[in-house]
């Protein structure tokens, strides 16, 4: 019985990290949080989308960049793809706006790091007054 348990505890432990990595608050999704889901995903997307609006795609950059590139790739792997279209250097961009997108994209991957840590921490919670109960 107690093993069962820990396999179970650990496939919902890693189906919500890889779920709310993939798609920011779908962890929460993933636990029947559907509000809290919804909230973290406008409010995520909207911050990384604002980054991108204000310093183009350009602001992600895997090989000059890689410092800012560990924290953007906590938003999603679709940051992985357009970090591939960036590395051929036709989207340059320099001064402020380049600051202001990288610490705009930086701070939604780790606000999204954040959720995914609480969406874990949450799914044992759950497992353990499950195991009690």
């Amino acid at each position: 019985m107690t093993k069962r348990f820990s396999q179970d505890q650990t496939l919902l432990v890693l189906v919500v990290g890889l779920s709310g990595w993939l798609v920011p608050g779908a962890g929460y999704f993933v636990l029947n949080e559907q509000k809290k889901a919804i909230i973290i995903f406008a409010t995520i997307t909207l911050i990384f989308l604002t980054g991108l609006y204000v310093g183009s795609i350009g602001v992600i950059n895997p090989v000059k960049e890689w410092p800012w590139y560990l924290a953007q790739i906590l938003n999603s792997p679709i940051v992985a793809a357009l970090g591939h279209l960036t590395t051929s250097g036709d989207y340059p961009v320099y001064g402020r706006p380049n600051e202001i997108g990288q610490i705009y994209t930086s701070i939604a991957g780790l606000l999204n790091l954040l959720c995914i840590i609480n969406c874990l921490y949450l799914a044992h919670l759950r497992n353990l007054v499950n195991r009690k109960g």
